[in-house]
């Protein structure tokens, strides 16, 4: 054999250099990060900052939830514009209470936000009170009604409606709820009055 094929061949160098610590016997190589990596990086870097000066500094961004509320209110604007300007006072429930448009107005709200399914159909009461009696815990006023509604009762059992319904929505069932009064149906506890016997609503004074 020739003294050309003894010679031996140089030591290469590997291409990819490893890191001089470990994990665990694990060891890495001291490769940089894939360009492709470094650009998504600072793309959502950009992203963000973008994002967040959109919908969280100024007016400029809504989010979905006050995309929702907005068209909400559109809703009721347009649904209620005919009606005037009703206020949480008696005036405003009585209007309700002897305008039969009103009142229609505040069955459908009734039935719409599923009031029947504790007070019943007839609103003689289920597992919620009767509401066509005299007998009431919460209530001794008018504007009470529209209090129970919005804030709710008996610890959440009854409960807040305050940021479910439009405010209007509010006093149209509780004029509705109020008109009721003095029907006296039977309910599931037809024996057993819930709360106290109170005055009459001031169109109802003997």
């Amino acid at each position: 054999m020739s003294s050309e094929n003894n010679t031996p061949a140089p030591d290469k160098q590997p291409q990819d250099q490893l890191l001089a610590h470990e994990y665990d016997g694990i060891q890495e190589y001291d490769n940089p990060t894939p360009s492709w990596w470094s650009w998504l990086f600072a793309l959502s870097i950009v992203f963000s900052v973008c994002y967040l000066v959109y919908y969280h500094v100024g007016d400029v961004g809504a989010t979905i939830y006050e995309n929702l509320d907005a068209a909400k209110k559109a809703n009721a604007d347009r649904k209620f514009a005919g009606i005037g300007n009703l206020q949480p006072d008696a005036p405003s429930l009585l209007k309700v209470m002897n305008d039969p448009d009103l009142l229609a107005m505040g069955k459908d709200v009734f039935d719409a936000a599923l009031c029947a399914s504790c007070h019943g159909p007839n609103a003689a009461g289920l597992v919620g009170p009767n509401l066509t009696d005299d007998y009431y815990k919460n209530v001794k006023t008018l504007p009470d009604i529209v209090h129970v509604i919005e804030e709710g009762a008996g610890n959440g059992i009854m409960p807040a409606w305050k940021t479910r319904l439009d405010p209007k929505e509010i006093i149209l069932v509780a004029g509705y709820v109020a008109s009721l009064r003095g029907q006296n149906l039977k309910g599931v506890y037809p024996n057993d009055p819930y709360g106290q016997k109170i005055a009459p609503w001031p169109d109802q004074a003997p």
